[in-house]
């Protein structure tokens, strides 16, 4: 039996099982949630909510703190209008309502600043737009529904934003997004406020990708992501930012859910903590697929086992605000032993290789929101999180079976942090925010490579450091129809005394009550992964000196022009052109052609000593985008990104990055078909389809590689040549099905990889000089079943 077979099974199961009849009774669920105001995020109590086209009519009013329940809302795609006195009321299309779980949404109402007498003002609730209400361009909001819902995203927010504009996977088998022609490691994740170096299992130091997310979509709320130009509020980051938002647990009642698929098996629960009280609590746990297939008695090549915890507590109260306490936290590791398999299946025909790696993360916050008045608020967190990485790897041969260790790491990371900002809402046209943040770094780093007849430590160092930063933002809409910001970020690295202020703008125009037209500038600036500024250089004398400690801050200087039509409800059409220089990049004298902007995308970081803040790079592209929000059974989303991406080394001679496809098509869709008396099943046909340029890279000298014993560059040639051209496809067929107390949903995805060289990178045998491809072209499957109640 193998893995193929078992997704067959798994398949056919659940479609004979989800065609099962189901009763005569209608199918009902509440929709329950929060009306605010978008500038300052206080309730708005009396607002107005109604399903449209519901008979009977539904509807309710909001309580003195904003909180809604629509009861009795039959299950299926509903449309809600929300209404303020004095804000700009919105409609809510298409919201999917299943029996399993009660809908909870947090709606936020703008507050007009012309107010027109007897004129009502109804806008489309877009569901692309930031929450943030200082992000002007560059940025939109996701769903959970959206990371589920992209046929081959596997519920991971960095596999479903590679269907966006701008946005471009490295490698299949890893999450890591270059944004912009820009390095994966400019993009900085954020859950609840704190900064996650790499949410992701078998993660390695320096990288932020990994090839199975730790981030749980089954607890996020709408969250925002950034792909340039981004508020002040953001910093140490130069290519985007993931703001991802934990919800909190349903107040009213007790409910679970189980699932099976790409991610692991998990198992959740949310409700309060009691009946008397507001506080909530929302989990979940997962655990490895792979290691549950292995158990059942599937041979797989490679042992993969890992497990993660995600959990948001709140707790409101009366007069001292809201605390919150939530963490995730995980932990992986891998085996591929050459020692238990016949000579013949090495990894390489020369010799055989035992692999060992494993990882950890945890990331722990507590926070506190407290509201002054209905305008002002405070909010603050501390938290700690805490990497760790050990990697062994043993090579051995026909004549000398003994394992003999050729190199491995052991390196840990805690990360202490505090952070507090306040926000005042002056009146209806503006709104200023203030903050501050400090981190202590407290690292140690150590490994070591068999070279040349000799052990080498590249890394071997613990101390301790911190980043100081600080942010003041305002945002002035003069009228409905055009607003600026200006915003200031701070950073100062006390490893090297590294200090830059960064000034942000941006401006909107809205033409009509459909389109609108867009500015940002800014300077955002970033550390070097932090392991870089300890990668020793051998001196005579068997010392070691820390030659990049003194590395400046990378900057990034990024000019953005965007133009939105919302040309029907449901259908817009959005085109950005942009321009990004950057500078005091980090280089090195020895290798030239070697610049950090090309790092960033591999299972490791490159440890390159001696490096100096003389590179440059530059970036500018067009990126369209046609999307089609769910109406009528079915979406689709698509994007076009035509872009240069080129970089200056140490020689100053201008050349592509290794991220420089020049052009990236996305096509994403798919089609809901309701059936069942009650309608209460729906038949769910997916696509999704990807074609982007080669990507440039740098060969190797094959000579050199066997001469030397290790694999030597062909830096006189780097990022000349190119991969072919890179084409992917998935196809997703599902069933979703509601029942009185539960409902199920069963997902197939079926994915074809057309060429194999864009995604995975080789390997290079280094007694022969050859390549060694470890994955082939072809069809991969991959299943999820989800159950609700």
């Amino acid at each position: 039996m193998n893995l193929r077979c078992t997704y067959r099974f798994l398949f056919i199961l659940l479609m004979l099982q989800s065609l099962i009849l189901s009763g005569q009774e209608d199918f009902t669920q509440n929709i329950r949630g929060k009306v605010v105001d978008m500038g300052s995020g206080y309730g708005l109590p009396n607002a107005n909510i109604i399903v449209l086209n519901s008979e009977p009519s539904i509807g309710a009013s909001a309580d003195v703190n904003g909180l809604f329940l629509l009861e009795n809302v039959p299950v299926g795609r509903q449309s809600l209008q929300v209404s303020y006195t004095g804000y700009q009321t919105v409609v809510l299309s298409d919201l999917y309502v299943s029996t399993g779980k009660e809908l909870v949404l947090r709606i936020e109402l703008k507050e007009l600043i012309e107010t027109m007498v007897e004129v009502e003002i109804v806008a489309e609730y877009r569901k692309d737009k930031p929450i943030n209400p200082m992000a002007i361009v560059s940025a939109r909001s996701f769903s959970v529904e959206e990371t589920n819902k992209y046929a081959g995203s596997y519920g991971d927010p960095a596999r479903m934003a590679a269907n966006f504009a701008g946005v471009a996977s490295s490698r299949d088998n890893r999450n890591d997004i270059a944004i912009r022609g820009n390095s994966p490691i400019g993009l900085q994740y954020r859950l609840n406020g704190v900064e996650i170096t790499n949410p992701n299992h078998f993660a390695a130091q320096g990288t932020t990708g990994g090839p199975i997310t730790m981030l749980n979509t089954n607890l996020l709320a709408n969250s925002d992501f950034f792909t340039g130009a981004f508020p002040a509020s953001y910093g140490n980051a130069l290519s985007g930012v993931f703001d991802l938002k934990l919800r909190n647990g349903n107040a009213d009642r007790y409910e679970f859910w189980g699932q099976l698929g790409w991610n692991g098996l998990e198992f959740g629960l949310e409700g309060p903590f009691s009946k008397k009280s507001s506080a909530t609590y929302l989990a979940a746990y997962r655990y490895s697929i792979t290691d549950i297939l292995e158990k059942m008695g599937v041979q797989l090549e490679e042992s993969a086992r890992y497990q993660d915890l995600s959990f948001n507590l709140n707790f409101p109260t009366i007069k001292a605000g809201v605390f919150s306490l939530f963490g995730m936290g995980g932990s992986s590791g891998i085996k591929n032993l050459d020692s238990d398999k016949e000579i013949e299946d090495w990894t390489f025909a020369t010799h055989g290789e035992d692999l060992k790696s494993k990882s950890v993360l945890f990331s722990l916050g507590f926070s506190h929101h407290y509201y002054f008045n209905s305008t002002t608020s405070l909010q603050s967190r501390i938290s700690a999180v805490g990497s760790r990485v050990e990697t062994q790897i043993d090579t051995f041969s026909i004549a000398n079976e003994t394992p003999f260790i050729k190199n491995g790491e052991n390196s840990s990371e805690m990360i202490y942090g505090f952070s507090t900002q306040l926000s005042k809402k002056f009146n209806a046209a503006s709104t200023f925010d203030v903050g501050l943040s400090w981190d202590l770094y407290d690292v140690d780093y150590e490994d070591s490579l068999y070279m040349k007849q000799a052990y080498k430590q590249q890394t071997n160092i613990k101390t301790q450091f911190s980043l100081f930063s600080a942010f003041a933002q305002w945002k002035y809409e003069f009228s409905n129809t055009f607003s600026t910001y200006v915003g200031l970020h701070y950073q100062y690295f006390t490893l090297n005394g590294s200090q830059l202020p960064e000034p942000r703008l941006g401006l909107q125009w809205k033409v009509n009550a459909r389109q609108s037209i867009s500015f940002g500038a800014g300077l955002q600036s970033q550390t070097q992964a932090r392991l870089m500024y300890f990668v020793q250089t051998p001196l005579p004398d068997d010392k070691y000196a820390l030659t990049n400690k003194q590395m400046d801050f990378s900057k990034s200087l990024q000019f953005v022009l965007g133009y939105d039509y919302l040309i029907t409800e449901f259908f817009r059409l959005k085109a950005e052109t942009y321009y990004q220089h950057l500078y005091d990049i980090p280089v090195k004298q020895s290798i030239p052609q070697y610049s950090i902007l090309n790092e960033g995308a591999e299972f490791f970081l490159e440890r390159m000593d001696s490096l100096v803040n003389r590179g440059t790079g530059t970036n500018y592209g067009l990126e369209l985008t046609l999307e089609k929000f769910m109406s009528r059974n079915y979406y689709f989303l698509l994007t076009a990104s035509l872009f240069q991406s080129k970089y200056k080394g140490y020689d100053g001679m201008e050349r592509s990055t290794s991220f420089n496809n020049n052009y990236v098509l996305n096509a994403v869709g798919a089609y809901e078909l309701p059936f069942g008396k009650r309608k209460n099943r729906a038949l769910i046909l997916g696509l999704r389809m990807t074609l982007a340029g080669g990507k440039p890279y740098v060969p190797f000298d094959q000579e050199a590689t066997v001469e030397e014993g290790q694999v030597v560059y062909d830096w006189e040639d780097a990022y000349v040549p190119r991969h072919q051209d890179y084409f992917r496809t998935s196809f997703r067929v599902g069933i979703r099905r509601n029942e009185r107390k539960f409902n199920t949903t069963f997902l197939f995805d079926l994915q074809y990889r057309a060429n194999y060289t864009y995604i995975f990178m080789y390997r290079i045998d280094v007694v022969t000089g050859k390549i060694i491809q470890d994955y082939q072209m072809g069809w991969y499957p991959n299943a999820t079943v989800r159950f609700q109640f």
